[in-house]
């Protein structure tokens, strides 16, 4: 809640450079360019032009501070995009590896068990005809086992 109510405050005072600069330019338009026969309050302002020159150096300042508001927002969300473009990477790299480990895994499993078929086929040719052919497969599969341990 905390968080939300630091992000309103902040997005709030985002908007007052530009609202302000929006109000000064429209007072200096109205000291500038009406008198008192136009509105009538004008005759509480002494000396309008001096007050709209002030006003105008004062639109001026509030012109930087809302630049400088709107390039570090602006900075922030190229930053926030930035950040998102390289946990999405991360993201994509670590689904590949995971990815060619049980791609890896898998063809493992399989030459285990090919490998254990081939045994087992050994096995029974051996029982059922058990040659000096079947016992000669059997040596070279042991002699491969042997190789494929080490």
């Amino acid at each position: 809640m905390r968080l939300f109510n630091r992000q309103v405050w902040l997005n709030f005072l985002a908007l007052l450079p530009g609202t302000g600069l929006t109000i000064l330019t429209i007072a200096v338009a109205f000291l500038r360019f009406y008198d008192e026969q136009d509105f009538s309050i004008l005759e509480l302002v002494a000396r309008p032009k001096v007050w709209s020159n002030r006003l105008t150096v004062a639109a001026l300042l509030v012109a930087l501070v809302n630049f400088g508001v709107e390039w570090n927002r602006r900075n922030r969300e190229t930053d926030r995009q930035a950040e998102a473009e390289q946990r999405r990477v991360e993201e994509e790299q670590r689904r590949i590896k995971e990815e060619q480990r049980r791609t890896e895994a898998r063809e493992l499993a399989a030459r285990r068990a090919r490998i254990q078929n081939r045994w087992i086929i050994l096995q029974i040719r051996h029982q059922l005809d058990p040659s000096e052919r079947t016992r000669a497969a059997l040596n070279d599969f042991l002699a491969f086992l042997e190789e494929y341990d080490r």
